[in-house]
């Protein structure tokens, strides 16, 4: 067999053999084998050429992906899957990458936990979530994760929703919040209690009995089109008791206003 012309593309280079077969090679490829016009080559240097411009090829496309941003090693196989490169070429680029320290996914749980730390609100479980759906094996992440102390992050989001709902919801409507928000946020539920049990609550009165009668207002016009009586006593009182507020307080406003 012999080469009878070696072409630069865009990207590869166009090896073609004896005029008729096309080969498409990286440059690594043309310089390893010292390809040039009008040398030959045997069958099985052939072989040896296109696995070896396979996995080449490979390996420029899994770093032209990892240029953009630190990714799992389940990324860039499926990456490369998906442009058409052999499971087996994968497998070798993967080992490659790794072995250069392109690819690290105990490196890429730590950073995400690390940044999740510094600029995220994510708990635990959601973020054992985000890792298992990247494909990093669960006994590396779970080995991670659970060195990590998660209270910190669960205080400072806390504190956050409490300035958020804080004199716009009553008390005990305010604790269902904040510690729903955060198990909703992948924070446990002993995390979540903790953190609020540590907030520094409002106490003003008359800042819950602006709300209660903002809230009561509202209900009695809603309420009030379909009943009367006992009835409208009993469904007010109902429905702001499932709004978070005092039954004493409701009870007041009740007795106040019908």
């Amino acid at each position: 067999m012999k080469i009878t012309k070696i072409e630069k593309k865009k990207r590869l280079y166009l090896v073609e053999i004896n005029q008729t077969d096309k080969l498409y090679v990286t440059e690594d490829t043309i310089v390893r084998f010292m390809l040039s016009k009008d040398q030959t080559i045997s069958p099985q240097e052939l072989e040896k050429i296109k696995d070896f411009a396979q996995f080449s090829y490979g390996k420029d496309l899994a770093l032209y992906h990892l240029s953009f941003k630190q990714r799992t090693e389940k990324e860039v196989r499926d990456y490369l899957l998906e442009h058409d490169i052999d499971p087996k070429t994968c497998s070798k680029v993967i080992s490659s990458l790794k072995e250069d320290k392109w690819l690290d996914d105990a490196k890429y749980t730590q950073n995400l936990l690390d940044q999740n730390f510094s600029t995220g609100d994510k708990g635990a479980y959601l973020l054992k979530q985000k890792l298992h759906q990247k494909g990093i094996k669960q006994d590396l992440y779970e080995a991670i994760i659970e060195q990590a102390d998660f209270y910190p992050l669960c205080q400072k989001i806390a504190q956050k929703l409490l300035r958020k709902y804080q004199n716009k919801l009553p008390n005990r409507a305010l604790k269902d919040k904040i510690i729903q928000t955060l198990c909703n946020k992948g924070f446990s539920f002993q995390e979540a209690k903790m953190a609020f049990d540590s907030l520094v609550l409002e106490e003003e009165e008359d800042v819950q009995n602006q709300l209660l009668d903002k809230e009561f207002e509202k209900q009695h016009r809603k309420l009030s089109r379909k009943y009367d009586g006992y009835d409208l006593r009993q469904r007010l009182t109902q429905t702001l008791l499932r709004k978070g507020y005092d039954y004493d307080a409701i009870k007041k406003a009740v007795d106040n206003n019908l």
